[in-house]
C-alpha cells in the first residue's frame, strides 16, 4: 500500500468541500470521498514504499508551520480511466513553498512522479471513481460550478492508504 503526507481540514471550513463531495458523488457508483472516511485534504507527497525518514521530516518541516487558509476557485477534473473531480485552489505561494520545502528532505525518486516539485498539481479531490459512462455529465457539472470559498487546513498527517490509516498527526499552529 502507498503512503502519503497530507494537510487536512478538521474544522467548520471543511463543510464547503464536503458539500461538493455530496454533489459530485452522483457521478460515481458509490461516493468515493465519503467512503474514504477521511477529512478534506491536499496530498503533498505519495510514496510507493514506506520512507524511513518520514517521521523526522514531518517534525522538522511542520512543527512550526501555521495552518493554511486556502481559497478554492474552480472545479475541474483529471481525465483518467476513472475520472477524478477536484477543487482547484487559487495560486498560493505559501502552499507551493511548503510543498517544495517538504520535498527538499526526500530523494525525488522515492516519491510518485505526479507529486514531485514541478509536476505537482494542488488539488482537493471531490470524487475519485467517476466511470467513463458518467464522464460527459461530470465534465458539464464541473464546468458549471462556480466556487469561491476558503478552507483552513489545520493538521498534517502521514498516512497509509487505502483504507486511510494515520501513522502520525501534527496540529498546525
Amino acid at each position: 500500500m502507498p503512503y502519503g503526507i497530507t494537510v487536512k481540514s478538521c474544522g467548520a471550513t471543511a463543510s464547503d468541500i464536503m458539500k461538493l463531495w455530496d454533489e459530485a458523488c452522483i457521478f460515481e457508483p458509490v461516493g468515493s470521498m465519503r467512503e474514504l472516511n477521511y477529512p478534506p485534504h491536499l496530498t503533498l507527497a505519495v510514496f510507493p514504499e514506506y520512507p524511513e525518514e518520514a517521521d523526522a521530516v514531518m517534525t522538522e518541516v511542520f512543527s512550526t508551520q501555521d495552518s493554511l487558509l486556502i481559497t478554492f476557485e474552480t472545479v475541474t477534473y483529471f481525465d483518467n480511466d476513472l475520472m477524478v473531480l477536484w477543487a482547484k485552489p487559487r495560486f498560493d505561494k505559501a502552499l507551493l513553498d511548503l510543498h517544495a520545502t517538504l520535498h527538499n528532505h526526500f530523494d525525488p525518486v522515492i516519491c510518485h512522479e505526479d507529486y514531485r516539485v514541478g509536476r505537482w498539481v494542488p488539488h482537493c479531490s471531490l470524487a475519485t471513481k467517476v466511470p467513463q459512462s458518467a464522464k460527459s455529465a461530470a465534465i458539464e457539472w464541473a464546468k458549471s460550478k462556480k466556487v469561491n470559498f476558503c478552507v483552513n487546513f489545520d493538521f498534517v498527517d502521514f498516512v497509509e492508504f487505502p483504507p486511510v490509516v494515520v501513522h502520525k498527526e501534527l496540529r498546525l499552529r
